[in-house]
């Protein structure tokens, strides 16, 4: 099954990051979507069931989310639904795992507020892509020749550099017009 889903929820584990020997960047991490409804006998909003997902990113994606998201934060995940059933005959148990392939994800603005900073990488490439320099096929820019090797990095580690500071701007006593 491969179908398009948008979900919100919160991160529920630290992105884990991993480069293959290919050079095939993937992040990964869980998240838990739980729907609130208004309780009219209570008269207060009540949690639904918590809905369990494994989301995974790839390319350049994958290296912007395990510099951007973390372990707590609230999101919208856009991507391709696949739910999988798998049996541990050492064990004899079976389950079923709901995963999605995210094409696009980014900080639910509901909740907080974000700064937004493109990569120099996702930049570069649409320019070369733009003058023909290199294929539209986004897997072909990030597969690199040869190479055993494998780099693995979990998110909230000192290995990654995380920006978390505020952009400055005006003074929160100052007027500012909208953009638009």
């Amino acid at each position: 099954m491969s179908d398009l889903i948008t979900v919100t929820g919160l991160v529920a584990t630290t992105p884990r990051h991993i480069v293959t020997g290919d050079g095939l960047k993937i992040t990964n991490f869980r998240l838990a979507s739980t729907q609130r409804k208004f309780d009219r006998n209570e008269q207060k909003w009540v949690d639904g069931e918590t809905n369990w997902f494994t989301i995974t990113s790839f390319r350049q994606l994958a290296a912007n989310v395990i510099l951007s998201v973390q372990k707590g934060q609230r999101i919208v995940v856009v991507g391709r639904l696949r739910v999988r059933d798998w049996t541990n005959e050492e064990k004899k148990t079976k389950g079923t795992n709901v995963e999605i392939d995210a094409e696009a994800l980014g900080h639910d603005l509901m909740w907080g507020t974000t700064t937004f900073t493109r990569s120099a990488t996702a930049s570069l490439a649409e320019a070369e892509r733009a003058e023909g320099v290199i294929p539209t096929d986004p897997g072909a820019a990030d597969a690199q020749e040869g190479g055993d090797t494998h780099q693995e990095f979990v998110g909230g580690d000192d290995s990654v550099n995380r920006d978390n500071s505020r952009a400055a701007g005006p003074d929160e006593d100052e007027a500012v017009a909208p953009p638009f």
